[in-house]
């Protein structure tokens, strides 16, 4: 090899060079990649594969067990109910282990973004993604309580609340999409609580394509308050029962994905005596809002 001529087109000789020599430790690197891909995406059919096969032996023996029970004799029983605590903790195990595996989005996934695989496989990646939903819903909380203040007591436009009322639309939207993807990495969010934001996104639906005239604006004022009021009690729950679920996370007793929504105990009543009266005060301007609407 001739030695590099000198001046700044040495120097760009050499740079190349030591380039040259790390772009081939990134292709063996890039290499060994793809391959562990491979075999880390063939342990994963195998492992659900398993589980799946497993989890239907589970359910006909369960089944089975359940039939012979009445029938057995009292000595028996024992172990009948032993078996049987065997078999539900063995369903919960595979339910933490299909949390770090590829699966099939449900319906309301597959419409919004097709057959794509939404599950996370670290622990950390996982909780980053909870965690930044929960700062997701507290943002915006702050930016509906500020928005619809703004709406009721210094703008009275129909462009404005069509505005707000798209905001609210988005904002329930992404929220049912990041649950369901919540749900597909382990998280245990309730049934009524991802239903009650696909209401709420029918609602505001309604809100939002409510053409302008009387009974509009006869119901605007009273439903801007109530927004503002739930968006200000949102926010305080949130740092009522984040203080709670971290709690109860150290103390191990719940799951690193709940939510700030999950999970209750006695003591807690001691710090929701300042909430108390949020809550109650909202309930009753619910009625008072559902009873003049009926008038």
């Amino acid at each position: 090899m001739h030695p590099p001529p000198p001046g700044p087109l040495g120097d760009c000789l050499r740079d190349w060079e030591e380039l040259q020599q790390d772009f081939h430790g990134i292709q063996e690197t890039h290499r060994l990649y793809r391959l562990k891909l491979e075999e880390l995406t063939k342990l994963q059919n195998n492992c659900t594969s398993s589980i799946t096969r497993q989890k239907k032996q589970l359910q006909e023996l369960a089944l089975v067990l359940k039939k012979c029970k009445p029938s057995l004799p009292s000595e028996a029983e024992k172990a009948a109910q032993e078996l049987e605590n065997q078999i539900k903790e063995r369903q919960g195990l595979f339910f933490d282990m299909e949390a770090y595996l590829p699966k099939q989005n449900g319906l309301y996934l597959s419409l919004v973004l097709g057959n794509v695989n939404v599950t996370l496989l670290s622990k950390q990646a996982k909780f980053a993604y909870k965690d930044e939903y929960e700062k997701f819903k507290l943002y915006l909380t702050i930016i509906l309580i500020l928005i619809s203040f703004t709406c009721r007591f210094l703008l009275n436009s129909r462009v404005t609340d069509a505005a707000f009322n798209f905001l609210l639309v988005w904002y329930y939207c992404t929220l049912t999409i990041r649950e369901s993807i919540l749900i597909n990495n382990g998280s245990r969010i309730k049934g009524w609580w991802v239903f009650h934001h696909y209401v709420s996104t029918f609602l505001s639906g309604v809100m939002l394509t409510w053409p302008d005239g009387l009974m509009y604006q006869k119901f605007r004022n009273q439903f801007l308050s109530f927004s503002m009021y739930q968006s200000f009690v949102q926010f305080l729950q949130y740092y009522y029962q984040s203080g709670c679920l971290y709690r109860l996370r150290a103390l191990g007793e719940r799951h690193t994905m709940d939510l700030t929504v999950e999970g209750f105990q006695s003591w807690m009543w001691r710090g929701l005596t300042f909430l108390l009266p949020f809550l109650f005060f909202g309930h009753k301007f619910h009625h008072q809002q559902h009873g003049s609407k009926k008038e």
